[in-house]
């Protein structure tokens, strides 16, 4: 007798889980959002501040307080009373920071209050900050020294150990700020203190290119240090931007380089006005920027 082949069925395949949509990368990330170089300074270079921006209707309409950083990197926070803080700087990057906020500031509304949002992988394809912002005015900045903005008053209420245990988190903190100020009557531009050195960091929203072309033909003219003593030392690129640095002349505070700085500000205008071809020297000159990109 044959025997006859037996015939099992084979278990149902598990489903698979859907795979995350990756995000492109987008170069210049804050475009089109009115305050775009402040933004930028918020995400790369001042170490505490805060800006109030509102929601479009769609979303709600309410204010939302962006700031630089929040304790333990968390990427979001709602406030006992309601209020939302959104972390420009955290440790979570996709291909594009505007989808990175904006995930993260639509996140946070939905928390309970009194809750923190914490890191769970990167966003899918959404909304962007350019679409959930309300555009008709640009972000107030204020640039702190501390990071008093932590404090949360209705959280420690009259408990003095959560007060304390606050006070001292944020007095820990101070210790690791660079002190950074704007440069009155200069949009965008900050002045450091790091260490023992002063510098400024100009944070510009020309179309990178067309920025580097620009103080090319300022640098070969011997036109790039601000004043005496106070010398370009190189440009980074950050969020599609271009942010060229100055070493300052020790003990120059933030108030002295007004002047230096507008002066500046008139020969780049005439440098991006100029459309005449890069001469050899001029080329030069801009590999020689390019090649020395700084980390400040």
């Amino acid at each position: 007798m044959s025997k006859k082949k037996r015939h099992g069925r084979r278990p149902a395949a598990k489903s698979a889980k859907p795979r995350k949509q990756s995000i492109e990368f987008v170069a210049r990330p804050f475009a089109a959002l009115p305050g775009e170089e402040d933004l930028v300074a918020m995400a790369q270079i001042i170490p505490a501040a805060t800006a109030t921006v509102r929601l479009t209707e769609e979303y709600g309409g309410g204010q939302i307080q962006l700031v630089t950083l929040l304790p333990e990197f968390v990427q979001g926070l709602k406030r006992s009373d309601g209020e939302v803080l959104v972390a420009m700087q955290t440790s979570m990057h996709s291909g594009d920071a505007s989808r990175d906020v904006a995930a993260a500031l639509l996140a946070t509304l939905e928390l309970p209050e009194g809750q923190a949002l914490r890191a769970d992988g990167l966003p899918e394809p959404g909304p962007r900050l350019q679409d959930i912002l309300d555009t008709s005015e640009p972000p107030a900045v204020s640039v702190r020294e501390t990071f008093d903005f932590w404090v949360d008053p209705e959280a420690a209420g009259d408990n003095e150990q959560a007060r304390q245990i606050i006070e001292d988190a944020i007095a820990k903190a101070k210790d690791e700020i660079a002190p950074t100020r704007p440069v009155p009557g200069v949009e965008h531009a900050y002045w450091c203190r790091l260490g023992a050195k002063e510098f400024v960091r100009w944070v510009r929203g020309e179309d990178e290119d067309e920025f580097f072309n620009a103080f090319a033909r300022i640098y070969a003219a011997r036109e790039s240090d601000l004043e005496e003593g106070a010398r370009f030392v190189g440009a980074f690129r950050a969020n599609g931007v271009a942010i060229p640095v100055w070493e300052l002349v020790p003990g120059t505070e933030a108030e002295e380089l007004t002047e230096p700085l507008q002066a500046m500000g008139k020969r780049l205008d005439a440098a991006l006005a100029d459309e005449s071809p890069l001469s050899p020297e001029v080329r030069r000159a801009r590999a020689g920027i390019i090649s020395r990109q700084v980390n400040l």
